[in-house]
């Protein structure tokens, strides 16, 4: 079964030629501008076309790069509008100031618990006063483990075909990654 997928996914690459790898990364950029996509399964598909390694780094830097896209959109492009229009209001007020304050180690955090909904700390971001370079440093470190860690989930499901035990892995690691997030979000009080 494992071989039938492997191969087909080399099939379906292969066919695609050139694009194939392209449209890997080109998914994974847009899916930070479009958050209903699965960032999970295109990381996958890098891991398992391109091996581990060349896999992370290329799925670590378009990851890096969309992020920083729709930072630069909602920090030039939105703000203004955000700042008429919705700054009036006291909640909101309130969490863009907790956002303005954030230290450097919780936004790592925070970009790497793969439970983190990423377009809304882009969105953020982008409306907040950090800096440019803080939120830049901090993707690059926080999103570096969440890239790895969605390509070996993501690769162990697969493997898990052929040895069940590998599912019992993944379920603590998920565990623990959604109750580290639900941790952070009530000491950050995000909703």
């Amino acid at each position: 079964m494992l071989e039938w997928l492997d191969q087909n996914i080399i099939d379906i690459v292969n066919g695609l030629g050139l694009f194939g790898p392209l449209l890997g990364c080109f998914l994974i950029l847009i899916e930070s501008i479009l958050p209903v996509l699965p960032l999970f399964v295109f990381i996958t598909l890098n891991f398992i076309t391109f091996g581990n390694l060349l896999g992370l780094i290329i799925s670590w830097i378009f990851t890096i790069c969309g992020c920083l896209l729709a930072f630069c959109l909602f920090r030039y492009k939105f703000r203004n509008y955000f700042d008429k229009k919705l700054r009036v209001k006291d909640k909101v007020n309130k969490l863009m100031k907790k956002i303005d304050k954030m230290r450097y180690s919780t936004l790592v955090i925070l970009m790497a618990i793969p439970f983190t909904p990423a377009f809304f700390v882009n969105i953020g971001g982008g409306l907040s006063k950090i800096s440019l370079r803080k939120y830049f440093l901090a993707l690059v470190v926080g999103k570096f483990f969440l890239v790895y860690f969605w390509g070996f989930v993501g690769t162990s499901l697969i493997e898990s075909i052929k040895e069940p035990w590998i599912l019992i892995r993944i379920a603590i690691m998920l565990g623990v990654a959604y109750l580290a997030s639900v941790i952070v979000n009530k000491r950050l009080d995000i909703d």
